[in-house]
């Protein structure tokens, strides 16, 4: 039988006695914080023997709370600051979010400030006026959170180099009185890949407003379409107008840019319309609808000698040069420096009302120039001092129809429906 042995009483006392001087000797013990120092936050949680260091971690979580906050002012620009081919009529805007603009500047390479508007409420910076070709503009300024916090604001802007500027020239020119079939034409050295995008910047004003339409017409001698526009119909007499080309800047494609700016201030003169008849042999001037004066002339004669190329062309044509005295040449019909006097041209072809003495005997009679409407000396003297580049010259009764063959301007001989699709 197996005796159960007691644990003597002083074992439980002599344990509770290990544990308070354990307590005891704790409490004696003394730790000096007074130098330790905060680990950065980049390295926080490893000791230098990359092992865990929970002393560390909570160094780290120290400097983490009391961090400064960021500043709560947000910049932003469009186009992006830094832009190196920024077109120099391109809208840019610079906008702050949760603050507000207190000093913005943009200044060209010399140091000069570019013209620009702060908003009302100090929130955005808009670019207020053009740049220039192949340029760096600096940007400086600061942005005021809401939190009191400043921002800066610091970049550039370059602007694009063009691989040619784009030239653009306007007819009637400026300060020019013309006659009720002028168009107005918009000559452009370049064609333009996006031909919507320059119908925008190229605008007419008429006083009174008159009905009219933009069209793409090829000219005689022109690489490119130009920009016309016509009225529906012809003019009335006096209309102010101003034409405008505000294509600088603009893309044309193929590295092209628009150059200068350009604009026209002419104005329609009198109403002054020639009905000329190659079955009557004459031409009639109108002034207001009313005929003012008749005279005896000689058209092509093709239409008698079956000979297409001598035949004046039917349809409305526009007076676009006056020469007092001019050298007429056909080489295919045996002439060359012919003087001839008071020609006013009427297309691009040849065609001209001008005097010719040989032909007197036959003006009012018979046909038989080469094309042009001939007169006599007294008759074709008169008629150029009544007309101006700009009038109407409408004639009948030939085979042959004015056409964009014939050259230069031809935007009567268009039915205005067929216009207003091109």
């Amino acid at each position: 039988m197996l005796l159960r042995t007691k644990r003597p009483a002083r074992a439980g006392a002599t344990i509770a006695t290990i544990a308070l001087l354990a307590v005891l000797a704790a409490a004696c013990t003394s730790v000096d914080t007074s130098s330790q120092t905060a680990v950065p936050m980049s390295v926080a949680g490893t000791s230098e023997s990359g092992t865990s260091d929970a002393g560390s971690s909570s160094s780290s979580s120290t400097v983490s709370s009391s961090a400064a906050p960021a500043p709560v002012a947000l910049v932003t620009s469009s186009p992006q600051l830094g832009d190196d081919a920024l077109s120099p009529v391109e809208p840019v805007t610079i906008t702050v979010a949760h603050g507000i603009i207190t000093a913005l500047s943009v200044t060209n390479q010399e140091g000069a400030p570019v013209a620009g508007t702060l908003s009302p409420d100090r929130t955005s910076w808009t670019l207020g006026e053009p740049l220039g070709y192949d340029k760096t503009y600096s940007v400086s300024g600061t942005a005021l959170g809401s939190d009191g916090l400043a921002v800066p604001i610091v970049g550039t802007y370059t602007t694009v180099t063009p691989v040619d500027e784009v030239t653009t020239s306007i007819s009637p020119g400026d300060g020019a009185v013309v006659g009720v079939a002028a168009p107005v034409i918009v000559h452009l050295g370049y064609e333009p890949a996006d031909k919507d995008l320059i119908e925008k910047h190229v605008t007419i004003t008429t006083t009174p407003h008159v009905e009219g339409a933009w069209a793409w017409i090829q000219h005689d001698g022109d690489n490119w379409p130009s920009l016309d526009w016509r009225p529906r119909e012809y003019w009335p007499a006096g209309t102010v107008v101003h034409v405008a080309s505000n294509v600088y800047g603009l893309p044309f494609g193929d590295g092209y840019f628009g150059g200068d700016n350009v604009a026209s201030d002419f104005t329609i003169g009198r109403n002054q319309v020639v009905l000329a008849d190659a079955n009557a042999h004459n031409i009639a001037v109108q002034q207001n609808g009313v005929t003012v004066a008749t005279y005896d002339a000689s058209f092509g004669s093709g239409d008698e000698i079956g000979d297409p190329n001598r035949v004046t062309r039917s349809g409305i044509h526009v007076v676009s040069d006056m020469q007092e005295t001019v050298k007429m040449s056909n080489p295919a019909y045996g002439y060359t420096n012919i003087t001839e006097h008071w020609a006013v041209r009427i297309s691009d072809n040849g065609e001209f009302i001008h005097q010719n003495q040989g032909t007197v005997d036959v003006q009012g009679v018979d046909n038989v120039s080469h094309g042009c409407i001939n007169l006599s000396a007294e008759s074709a003297e008169a008629y150029y001092a009544s007309a101006i580049i700009g009038d109407p010259v409408v004639v009948t009764g030939t085979s042959v129809q004015l056409s964009a063959a014939d050259g230069d301007v031809y935007d009567w001989t268009i039915p205005w429906e067929t216009w207003l699709q091109m």
